[in-house]
């Protein structure tokens, strides 16, 4: 395809969890608080930063996201993040964490973003949908977030029997987008299950990466949502990645 004619994919697949939605920094301030522990919400987030990265290398092994060894390995890394390592807190976090807001769990607030985002898809006459690893209560949390309405459609692995990174779970949302594989582009918060799953299906990735934690990857990056959306919506960004697929 030449350059003269760009060509702008013709979908946007967004990851739910730590993408579209956050974690509930404030109501782990609170449970942490309460034990002793007076953390500000900014420094959780930092944390969970970190820890998400921390646990992609679980998750390069085979570690499913939606598996206890991965929800706990995650806590841990976060908690870590925080100076907090004596085994009764964590036992005491992961009882909160369980206990929360169950059993749809904590990712419950929606992305400052991420209405913009999907709107700005939207806008520009593209599909907007999610592909995302969760419990079957993906929907009800966007819809509870404000952002059900605004979404073309949502694939949820615990509906679906699949899960990322299977390639599999990709092809299924280009399937409810009606596009080519080609034609669409994933944005999610994690390398090995959002960038390398949704790439081995043969769609375009983008890894959000706020802070830069994540460090040099073979892959466009943003610092967030509204960010990932203009690569996407550049067309000049558009015509590169037709040259080289």
């Amino acid at each position: 395809m030449s350059r003269s004619a760009p060509i702008r994919p013709r979908a946007v697949l967004f990851d739910a969890g730590n993408t579209l939605l956050r974690m509930n920094y404030a109501a782990i301030a609170v449970h942490l608080d309460g034990r002793g522990h007076a953390v500000a919400v900014e420094a959780i987030e930092e944390a969970e930063l970190r820890a998400r990265v921390r646990l992609d290398a679980d998750l390069a092994r085979g570690v499913s996201t939606e598996g206890r060894t991965a929800q706990d390995l995650y806590l841990v890394y976060l908690l870590e993040g925080l100076s907090i390592s004596d085994p009764d807190e964590i036992e005491a976090a992961a009882g909160f964490r369980r206990r929360y807001n169950a059993p749809a769990g904590l990712f419950n607030v929606a992305d400052r973003h991420a209405l913009r985002a999907i709107r700005m898809v939207k806008a520009a006459g593209l599909v907007a949908g999610v592909v995302s690893n969760s419990n079957g209560w993906v929907h009800s949390l966007l819809d509870d977030a404000g952002l059900g309405a605004e979404l073309d459609f949502v694939i949820d692995s615990g509906v679906v029997g699949v899960e990322k990174p299977d390639p599999k779970i990709f092809r299924l949302g280009i399937e409810r987008a009606g596009v080519a594989a080609r034609d669409a582009v994933y944005i999610g918060d994690l390398y090995s299950v959002d960038v390398l799953g949704s790439r081995a299906a043969g769609l375009g990735a983008i890894l959000l990466d706020p802070r830069g934690f994540w460090g040099p990857r073979d892959c466009d990056t943003a610092r967030d949502l509204v960010e990932a959306t203009g690569l996407v919506l550049d067309p000049a960004w558009g015509a590169s990645r037709k040259d080289t697929t």
